[in-house]
């Protein structure tokens, strides 16, 4: 980890498909501060949890304008990751159609992701990279944790301090 990266965990958790729906993420901004956010949707799908935890980590940074130089975003998503590094210029070009033609499910997720993701990478360099879920990486784990926590009611305490406290209370992150 570089004093100037802003790295990010994101997870999305949904009971039912859909079904109470839940979505957590983890800033580690600068190793030095650490955020925890998360949120509830009555109704929803892992795959919508999935994007919005990313929607809601990007717009922290943007809304904070905090001083870094890249971001790295870890999802064990591949809707995640494909949507938003492969699929979303498609998308785009072919005003919101997938290839066959069809709707992109999503589209208002997606366009909002489309949208914090291209104003931010005016800043930073942005990097996104597949983690493997439930695998013992801790923040993804943590993750997991927010999200399942928020989708099942149980509402997590969440985080927000300097890594040397984060770590006294959950373990050493890397």
């Amino acid at each position: 980890m570089k004093k100037n990266e802003i790295i990010i965990y994101t997870d999305g958790s949904s009971l039912g498909n859909p079904g109470p729906g839940g979505w957590g993420a983890v800033v580690l901004i600068n190793n030095e501060k650490i955020i925890e956010i998360g949120g509830r949707e009555n109704k929803s799908t892992n795959n919508r949890m999935e994007i919005t935890a990313a929607i809601e980590a990007l717009h922290l940074i943007e809304k904070r304008k905090i001083e870094s130089k890249t971001i790295i975003i870890h999802t064990d998503s591949s809707y995640l990751l494909n949507g938003i590094t492969l699929w979303i210029y498609a998308w785009v070009k072919n005003n919101w159609k997938t290839k066959p033609g069809d709707p992109v499910l999503n589209k208002d997720l997606w366009e909002i992701l489309y949208k914090v993701h291209s104003n931010l990478k005016n800043k930073y360099e942005i990097e996104w990279v597949k983690v493997s879920g439930h695998k013992g990486i801790h923040l993804n784990e943590r993750c997991d944790k927010i999200a399942t926590g928020f989708s099942s009611q149980s509402r997590p305490i969440l985080f927000t301090g300097n890594l040397k406290n984060y770590e006294k209370l959950f373990g050493s992150i890397f």
